[in-house]
């Protein structure tokens, strides 16, 4: 299969993976729309009926503290009666209802108010002293105080006299049509003489009921006292399997007020109940409400349609979108997959041409050795044969003059093959040099003493300025042709009477030499490739090696080699060289 079929292919399989993601994508927002919505609308829904029964429960209880507060100020004042102190504390409780009958005669005997005035009435229903140990103490005339069954009555005893107003709730079997919730108001009773505690008066009245008082008749409301729920509105089997359910939530939440799901008759319904009593001695009893879901849930239903066809919508509307979203980053992956199939040629040719280029600097480097080598033996005979015909004594001097200069040439071609063997060996990566401390002033004095000494030489004026022990890392021999062959420019495109001045210091961890002399400037576009091979200046002696060699010395001892300025009547060379680091004795020894 062609490279253009493997990309088509790879484009189409990113083309669909993309479309996949964008989908996936898509519908997981629209998942998570779903869901986080109808959990709002439960939620808002749960918040609203907790916020009615809330507000249902604090209308209840505003209404019961006046009704509360009137009553503990009016018994509060009844109890004080003397006749009923009396009775209790000389302890002529024979004589304690009979006393109590006459003081009490209003509260047991006032009409009963309209409905509209039912949140103030103080009419009780039944009244009952208990004894120092809470025990209720039985009326002679039961009619008189109020008719109590003995369950009910067993529901008013205390573990002890309370000192405090205390609230209870009393359920009694009224008829056998149901059950009826009494709110129950016992008041402490003090003695006279000791101020403590020797009785109670327990008085109850009708309690006042939240049903009827809500426009919203669906909600049913009821008190759970005793372990038995009073709601009348829901059948007896009903109020008895809601009553074990409130009895475990109670036990299990164990906090005054929460909610919980109940089915009731086969539709589901949200719960409330909350403390009527908190902190008293009777019996714990709650205030029941009931709230149907059924409208909650139809609501929740129509709006998961809504979510879901909006959520369908929105996939069909993801689905086009993603198809274009992914046909168009499509195309620059198919373009990017066309340029790197372009470049991909493009990299083996260069590659092959690299390889080619590397085989043909190998054969070059070859060469250039095996050249160097077989020229070195001609030329050293050429060089014993001129030496034996200038010591014969039989030749005119204009001979001995072409013996010497043609000497000398082979002086010279014996320096080109000695640079072109080094170049080679550098080229090739087989030179390989030592590191040990060299002393550049030394070197630089030496070749200093031998310029002077050429016959050849120009009468230039030496300015030097180094300190007589300034050492390097390297290798001596090397570090001398870098040296030799700055000095040797400088003398070799001098001018007469001109001047060279050699600097070398140390900055951190280089040795810096600049070499500059006078003389014929280089041409600035010349000044690219001074550092090129054989490109020797016009009218100079010299074969075009000497700067590249001493550039690549400088490399090859990890440093650099480089022209400064050239111009006016100046040239300066600069060569940064590795300083040696000092011995054990903190001193370098030179090699």
């Amino acid at each position: 299969m062609s490279s253009t079929a493997l990309n088509q292919r790879g484009v189409a399989s990113f083309r669909t993976k993309l479309l996949a993601a964008i989908m996936l994508v898509v519908s997981a927002l629209a998942a998570l729309g779903l869901y986080f919505t109808e959990r709002k609308v439960m939620g808002d829904a749960e918040r609203d009926l907790r916020l009615d029964f809330q507000a249902e429960l604090s209308s209840l209880h505003k209404v019961q503290e006046l009704r509360h507060a009137a009553l503990a100020e009016r018994c509060s004042a009844l109890v004080s009666k003397p006749r009923i102190h009396a009775a209790l504390e000389d302890n002529a409780l024979d004589l304690l209802y009979p006393s109590a009958k006459d003081e009490l005669r209003d509260l047991m005997e006032e009409e009963e108010p309209a409905s509209k005035q039912a949140a103030s009435s103080l009419h009780a229903r039944f009244y009952r002293f208990l004894d120092g140990a809470g025990g209720v103490l039985s009326p002679p005339h039961p009619k008189d105080v109020g008719v109590l069954s003995a369950r009910a009555e067993a529901q008013l005893v205390l573990t002890k006299l309370p000192e405090t107003q205390q609230i209870g709730y009393l359920s009694e079997q009224a008829d056998p049509a149901g059950e009826t919730v009494d709110e129950v108001m016992a008041v402490p009773i003090f003695s006279t003489e000791t101020g403590n505690v020797i009785s109670a008066l327990v008085v109850g009245f009708k309690a006042f009921e939240l049903a009827g008082k809500r426009a919203d008749a669906e909600m049913r409301s009821g008190i759970w006292v005793n372990r038995r729920l009073h709601l009348p509105s829901l059948p007896p089997s009903t109020q008895a399997a809601l009553s074990s359910e409130i009895a475990n939530a109670v036990a299990r939440f164990d906090r005054p007020q929460s909610n919980f799901t109940v089915t009731v008759n086969g539709a589901l319904h949200l719960l409330f109940y909350k403390r009527l009593n908190p902190d008293s001695l009777f019996s714990p009893a709650y205030e029941i409400c009931l709230y149907p879901l059924a409208s909650s849930i139809a609501r929740q239903h129509r709006l998961r349609w809504q979510v879901g066809g909006a959520g369908a919508l929105l996939l069909l509307v993801g689905f086009v979108a993603s198809h274009i979203v992914a046909a168009r980053f499509a195309v620059p992956v198919e373009q990017l997959a066309v340029d790197s199939e372009k470049n991909r040629a493009q990299r083996k040719r260069a590659e092959a041409a690299l390889a080619s280029t590397s085989e043909e600097l190998k054969r070059s480097a070859r060469y250039s050795a095996d050249a160097s080598h077989q020229l070195k033996s001609p030329v050293t005979v050429l060089r014993a044969g001129l030496e034996t015909l200038l010591a014969r004594e039989d030749f005119t001097p204009e001979v001995y003059d072409e013996l010497s200069a043609l000497l000398h040439q082979t002086y010279r071609l014996t320096g080109v093959i000695d640079d072109l063997l080094l170049l080679s060996r550098m080229d090739a990566g087989h030179l390989q040099i030592g590191c040990e401390p060299v002393n550049l002033s030394h070197l630089v004095e030496e070749w200093l003493d031998d310029l002077g000494a050429l016959p050849d030489s120009l009468a230039v004026k030496i300015e030097k300025e180094f300190p007589a022990e300034l050492y390097v890392a390297g290798e001596k021999r090397y570090t001398s042709l870098i040296v030799q062959n700055l000095l040797e420019n400088a003398r070799k495109y001098n001018r007469p009477g001109g001047r060279i001045r050699v600097v070398a210091r140390k900055e951190n961890n280089w040795v810096v030499l600049t070499i500059g002399n006078t003389g014929r400037s280089i041409a600035p576009r010349a000044q690219e490739h001074i550092f090129e091979r054989f490109s020797a200046g016009a009218n100079v002696s010299g074969h075009g090696l000497g700067l590249n060699l001493a550039l690549e010395l400088a490399r090859l001892h990890q440093g650099h080699l480089r022209l400064l300025r050239s111009g006016e009547d100046w040239t300066e060379f600069e060569a940064r060289l590795p300083a040696a680091p000092p011995g054990s004795d903190g001193v370098v020894k030179s090699a």
